[in-house]
Parts: C-alpha cells; sequence; structure tokens
C-alpha cells in the first residue's frame, strides 16, 4: 500500500497500527512505553489519499468517519505525529506540498475587504454559545498568559490582559483603537483600567453585537464603543493602538499596508502593540487543512516576514517578547473543554463539526508544542522618546495590578 512506505518514513518513535480498508493490519514505528494507537480506515480511497495529500486527508477522513480510531483517540495521534516531525520533513511530500503552497501563497491571502469579510463570518460568525462552552468567562480567543504555571484559565487570561496593558503605558488621557476587538472583552478591561476612551474594529457582526451589549452591561459604554469597520478605513488619532489575534488574518501582501496604517493613526508620542501568532523555523505555508475548514485566508508569519514591513512603515520596534509553551497550556485547556461538552456542541451543529473542531484544536496546541509555532508581541513607536529606557515600566505596573485587582472586580484603576 502507498501510505505505508509513508507511515514507514515518519513513525520511528511510537507504535501506529493500521487497519485498512481490506481489513490487513499494519504496523509502524516502535514500543517506547506509551500504549499503541490503533486506526482503521474504512474507505479505500484513503489509501492513496494519505499518501499523495497527507495535510488535507487525514483531518477531512477523521471529520467523515473514514478514519476512526480503536486504540487511543485523534489527540494522542497528533501527538505521536508531533514527536515524529522532523521524519515527515525529510519526505518528498513535504517538500512537494510545501513548494506547491508557497507558489499560490498570494491567492490563497488575498485579503481584500469584501474578502477579509467573508473570512472573518467563516470562523466568528459561529454561535456565541459555541465559544461559551470553551473559553473563559471573558470569551478571550488567543494566547493566555501563564506568570505561573499552575493559573486557572481564568486567571491567566486575566494576565494576558494585564500584561498587554503595561506594554502599552497607559495614561487616563490615553484614547485607544482596539483592531480585531473580538467579544470586547480587552477594550472593556483597557476602559476598567483609566483610559479616556476606548474604540474597538472589528468585521463579525455577531462580535460587534456581543461586544457592545457587554459594554452597555459592565457600564463603560460611555467610554468604550465598536464599530462593524476594516482597519484599513479607519480615520481617527490614536494614544495607544492594540492588536490581539487579528494579524494572523492580514495577510503577507497587506503587511506593508497594515504598518503603514498604524503609523497614520497613531500619535507622535503613542505606542502600538501587536499580538500575534509566529513561526520558529521562518516561512511557511498555512496547513490546507485549516485553510479550507477553519481559517481561510490566514497565515501566522515568520518574523522574517514582519520585521521589514514594520521597518519601512517609519514605525520603531521597541520591545519584542517571545510566548513559547503559553498557548499550548491554553490550548490544552480550551480542548479539554471543548471535549467535556461534546453533546451541547453537537445539539448546536453535528458530530461532524465536532470532529473538524477537535481535530483543529489538537492540531492547534501541537503546532506549539512541537510543529515550530510561538506567540510574539511586538511593541512599536514613532518616537525614539516616548517610553522610559528601561522595561521596569511594565513590570511595576503589571504587579501592582496583579495585586490590586484580582479576576472579576470592577475597577482596575484603583
Amino acid at each position: 500500500m502507498l501510505y505505508s512506505r509513508l507511515m514507514k518514513r515518519v513513525f520511528l518513535v511510537g507504535r501506529v497500527d493500521v487497519i485498512d480498508a481490506n481489513g490487513d493490519l499494519h504496523q509502524f514505528g516502535k514500543e517506547d512505553g506509551t500504549p499503541t494507537i490503533v486506526l482503521r480506515l474504512h474507505d479505500k480511497s484513503l489509501h492513496r489519499r494519505l499518501y499523495f495529500d497527507p495535510y488535507l486527508s487525514i483531518g477531512e477522513a477523521y471529520m467523515d468517519g473514514t478514519l476512526t480510531f480503536e486504540s487511543g483517540t485523534v489527540v494522542d495521534f497528533i501527538d505521536l505525529f508531533g514527536r515524529n516531525i522532523g521524519q515527515f520533513k525529510k519526505t518528498w511530500q513535504d517538500a512537494f506540498l510545501n513548494q506547491f503552497m508557497r507558489m499560490f501563497r498570494p491567492l490563497m491571502q488575498f485579503n481584500p475587504i469584501l474578502r477579509a469579510r467573508q473570512n472573518v463570518a467563516h470562523h466568528y460568525d459561529l454561535s456565541d454559545d459555541l465559544y461559551a462552552l470553551f473559553l473563559d468567562e471573558d470569551l478571550q480567543y488567543s494566547c493566555a498568559y501563564f506568570p505561573s504555571p499552575d493559573l486557572s484559565l481564568e486567571d491567566a487570561q486575566e494576565a494576558k490582559k494585564r500584561h498587554l496593558a503595561a506594554k502599552l503605558r497607559l495614561t487616563p488621557e490615553s484614547r485607544v483603537l482596539d483592531i480585531g476587538s473580538g467579544w470586547g472583552g480587552l477594550a472593556i478591561y483597557l476602559a476598567r483600567a483609566g483610559v479616556a476612551q476606548v474604540t474597538g474594529v472589528t468585521l463579525s457582526e455577531g462580535q460587534h453585537t456581543t461586544a457592545s451589549a457587554r459594554a452597555a452591561e459592565a457600564g463603560v459604554s460611555d467610554r468604550v464603543r465598536f464599530l462593524l469597520r476594516d482597519y484599513r478605513d479607519e480615520t481617527g488619532r490614536y494614544d495607544r493602538i492594540v492588536s490581539v489575534g487579528m494579524f494572523e488574518h492580514v495577510g503577507i501582501k497587506y503587511y506593508a499596508k497594515f504598518f503603514r496604517k498604524i503609523y497614520e493613526l497613531l500619535n507622535e508620542d503613542g505606542v502600538a502593540l501587536i499580538h500575534s501568532i509566529g513561526r520558529i523555523e521562518g516561512p511557511g505555508t498555512t496547513s490546507p487543512w485549516v485553510r479550507k475548514h477553519i481559517f481561510p485566508g490566514g497565515y501566522s508569519p515568520a518574523l522574517s516576514e514582519v520585521i521589514p514591513a514594520v521597518e519601512r512603515s517609519g514605525l520603531i520596534l521597541t520591545d519584542i517578547e517571545i510566548l513559547r509553551l503559553h498557548y499550548a497550556k491554553t490550548l490544552k485547556e480550551w480542548l479539554s473543554r471543548f471535549e467535556a461538552q461534546r453533546k451541547k456542541v453537537c445539539d448546536l451543529y453535528d458530530e461532524r463539526f465536532f470532529r473538524m473542531w477537535q481535530f483543529y484544536l489538537a492540531c492547534s496546541e501541537m503546532s506549539f508544542r512541537h510543529w515550530g509555532m510561538m506567540v510574539f508581541q511586538m511593541q512599536l513607536t514613532k518616537n525614539l522618546s516616548a517610553l522610559p529606557l528601561t522595561r521596569d515600566y511594565m513590570i511595576d505596573w503589571e504587579r501592582e495590578k496583579a495585586t490590586k485587582w484580582r479576576y472579576g472586580s470592577l475597577n482596575a484603576a484603583e
């Protein structure tokens, strides 16, 4: 069988047994103390598809139920695949598919405003009830921050907002723009931290509606507003600009325009902060399965693709931090909560949808554990004198707020 050739080359660590669609058993890898994973193929076409296009066909076969697990789980399998990723990168399939996808990367990341709206709606305009099943209470759908490894997801997401706010060096007069404002949690946090005005822009109609309602419920709608608007259409001027988990949807072709827009919107002594997933090992391509089923138009860049656009924009890179396993811990908790709500997810959608998102969350976690993904936070200014000479102001503010304002309290400025 063709796929046997691939499996023999890839699985050198751990043991995988495959029962093919003819009922024949194939064994790959070797025992290493971890349980053997046994999977079954129910469609003979998978014998060829898994060999020629494993990136797309494994996920789709699991979604459709034509690939099932007799022992172990899809999470176990993805973890084991991640532990063997170095072997897969030596195969012609990896080299060919990556080269092929690079050829069409500009088309895959073609994100004019109309296409960007459609791409956002594909993922973010799913039911709010779905996201409430596995996110924290504040609906933070981005990497949490774990200054202590034993933090709950709720406290780690609160720590993330605090960490971001510390880097913005807020003042009571600050006017803040939040690009990609989600369900409004960060904007509301910044308002409670005592800033004068926060404007959030989003392309998701559902998130815009929910964020506006949450601001009113929190009693900050006089200082927080949310606009259904592409960042490219924004015309105001701001003291602070923050963007969390949105840059992955910009597209390489638009990086120069993105940072020029930041420069245009930022006051002379202003501060901007970009929080994004990135690549440790240099430029790459988005998985075809993720691009087709989860994030059309999305791409997580290498810093070597981002920094040149920053340098040409006139902005000054003043600080950068790499968060390594923080997102792996976040995704592990999301996946655990998601799987615990299987029936409710299936009631909202169906079993295929559940398996699709289970596969997505598991792959995402393992991409941070094994496949060279990280999160970067990039601080930018227009003026060399806009910030203190050392990072002490960040640490001092963050520690002060950590002792004065715990999750769920009402006033960060106290």
